[in-house]
């Protein structure tokens, strides 16, 4: 884990209410892994008090970047700096993605809804270094929320993508997308981030399937590393629930080990 308190905006990008920023960090861009996060002061002020976590998007040398939508006021501050100003950052964080060399040759679905797609380009960027064949799914609430998109097709990844509305792609939920292309083929491995609901039907797919599976999981976030027990989840560990906190043993997990929320179907 490496504090930069000068970390330099070296580009942004915009795309209504998504973001995305490259901060120049050159330890923490060579420590960062698929799936790790860094937290982010977005204020000098006391408001907002606390750092904010952002999936790691991709990574040069030099740079990390984060993507992300306006969903707040920490959020709305980070929109509003400009290339040259300097971030305090923290990271990298958290578990990642389990994606290796053992992965060449295998056929892996990455699923994303919405801003959940953030770590799925790094993580398409790695399986293709290791030669595996990265397929994606990408949903949105409409053809606005699918922002990456074009980032995707420029990089050659095979993209499937759906609107809620039918705006652009699939009509309907991207769970239902990837249900209607697995009819059609079995990938080996399913990693997956996005809405809580979306990430439980996929991993209901994926038991049904018995296809193996990873989800990044949301959580806010206090500290980072596991100091405030701010974003704990319940989570199997030998055949009992246990609370862990996300941000030390995630924020990935394997579909068998999440306890979904109760209700949501």
């Amino acid at each position: 884990m490496v504090k930069d308190p000068q970390a330099r905006i070296v580009d942004k990008k915009n795309w209504k209410s998504y973001f995305s920023l490259s901060l120049e960090s050159p330890r923490i861009a060579a420590q960062a892994q698929s799936g790790q996060f860094i937290m982010v002061r977005v204020s000098a002020h006391t408001q907002p008090l606390l750092r904010r976590p952002f999936s790691i998007h991709s990574k040069s040398e030099k740079t990390v970047e984060i993507f992300f939508q306006i969903t707040g006021l920490g959020t709305e501050l980070l929109s509003q700096k400009k290339p040259e100003d300097s971030l305090d950052i923290l990271g990298p964080l958290g578990k990642g993605f389990e994606a290796g060399k053992n992965l060449k040759g295998k056929d892996i679905a990455l699923v994303g809804g919405g801003r959940g797609i953030a770590p799925l380009y790094f993580l398409s960027q790695k399986l293709r270094s290791y030669g595996a064949t990265a397929r994606i799914f990408y949903g949105g609430k409409s053809q606005e929320d699918l922002p990456l998109k074009e980032k995707f097709e420029k990089e050659g990844f095979d993209l499937h993508w759906s609107t809620d509305d039918g705006s652009s792609g699939f009509k309907g939920f991207v769970s239902d997308l990837f249900k209607t292309e697995l009819e059609k083929y079995t990938p080996d491995r399913i990693f997956a981030c996005g809405p809580e609901l979306m990430m439980k039907k996929i991993s209901l797919i994926a038991q049904e399937k018995n296809i193996p599976a990873e989800f990044s999981l949301e959580s806010v976030m206090g500290c980072g590393f596991g100091a405030c027990w701010g974003c704990v989840r319940r989570i199997k560990r030998d055949n009992r629930e246990e609370w862990v906190k996300i941000c030390e043993e995630g924020p990935v997990f394997s579909g068998n080990d999440i306890i979904w929320e109760e209700g949501d179907e």
